[in-house]
């Protein structure tokens, strides 16, 4: 089959060749409608630029590459989706890659795993510090996905994040709304993240404004955020004198919220009714579980979008351009899990 070309897509869109070259460069000066009209007969052709062509004429070769912990998490799958989603859309191609929670494979692939080939990075780093970064996004475009992990330090990358303190409160102000008063959190990590700290953050601030008190029993450490360690966790929590047994949990993940689901299941207790659950990340699993989970979704459509453009922008600018930070919104989705009402799944 013919490689679909810049002609084929100009004539679906009724535009000149000139102009789908200019979308395809995210070059300025295109109508919103227009833009809009080239995207879609891209994305319907599956153009796909070349890129030996297009290094030799501009020294790019439109391919970036999307580095994550590890793509078995349904977050960070999902959001590899969408990112090549908006990638495609402006022209480019991407190089997904897991760094397994390395901090020498973070750095080594913050620095474009060779230049000469990648034009940019979208890195979601857990453990790689800022003093490693800084030179590195001087001199490579770069731009960083999840919380800082350096604090009130200066910028020094364009960074991606959704506020992870409020997301927080806001599911654990939800399972206090429901009168629940023995409010317990899965997900402090013994690694002390970013993401784990900012979240227990937000948990304790919404006991504070709820009027309860924060109980450490109540908050066990976990290694990971996946399914096994919120199973370990909540038969831990279950494990408590009866006094101090929680009513309600915020797991800092929909993946802990699953196995914490499966561990309340096993000793004949009921979500919501003897205790509420409530998870963070509007994964598909929690869509799919029984009962499904009352999750915090974040925006992951506005996060790939803000990401993809921000590294083009830096890409494509022929001057140093200062760094920025932009947080994508956040809401949360009442389910099941703390409603109590079984619906039929919508399909």
């Amino acid at each position: 089959m013919a490689a679909v070309t810049l002609k084929d897509v100009a004539e679906r869109a009724g535009v000149s060749i000139k102009t789908v070259s200019n979308v395809v460069r995210d070059a300025p000066r295109v109508s919103a409608a227009t833009r809009e009209r080239v995207t879609r007969a891209v994305r319907e052709l599956g153009y796909r630029p070349n890129p030996s062509a297009r290094r030799l004429r501009t020294g790019r070769g439109g391919l970036i590459a999307l580095a994550v912990p590890e793509l078995t998490t349904p977050y960070f799958a999902d959001l590899a989706h969408h990112v090549r989603t908006e990638a495609t859309a402006l022209g480019l191609t991407v190089l997904i890659e897991e760094t397994l929670q390395d901090p020498t494979e973070e750095l080594r692939l913050a620095t474009g795993v060779g230049a000469s080939l990648l034009d940019g990075v979208i890195l979601s780093p857990l453990h790689v510090t800022a003093t490693e970064l800084a030179p590195v996004a001087d001199a490579f475009p770069l731009v960083l996905l999840g919380e800082r992990s350096y604090g009130t330090e200066r910028v020094v990358a364009d960074h991606v994040l959704i506020d992870n303190a409020a997301a927080a409160r806001d599911a654990t102000a939800h399972l206090a709304g429901l009168g629940r008063t023995r409010i317990a959190a899965i997900g402090a990590d013994r690694k002390a993240s970013a993401t784990s700290r900012q979240r227990l953050e937000g948990f304790q601030l919404a006991l504070h404004g709820a009027g309860l008190r924060f109980d450490p029993r109540l908050a066990p450490p976990v290694e990971e955020f996946d399914r096994r360690d919120g199973l370990l966790a909540m038969r831990a929590l279950l494990g408590l004198p009866a006094d101090v047994r929680p009513d309600a949990v915020f797991c800092f993940s929909d993946t802990l919220a699953v196995g914490a689901l499966r561990a309340v299941h096993e000793v004949g207790l009921t979500v919501p009714g003897d205790i509420a659950l409530a998870g963070l990340d509007g994964s598909q699993e929690a869509l799919y579980s029984t009962p499904s989970l009352t999750t915090v979704v974040p925006d992951m459509s506005a996060i790939a979008s803000l990401a993809v453009k921000c590294l083009a922008v830096r890409i494509r600018s022929d001057r140093p351009l200062p760094f920025e930070v932009h947080v994508a919104p956040h809401w949360l989705e009442e389910r099941e899990s703390t409603a109590g009402v079984r619906r039929p799944l919508e399909v």
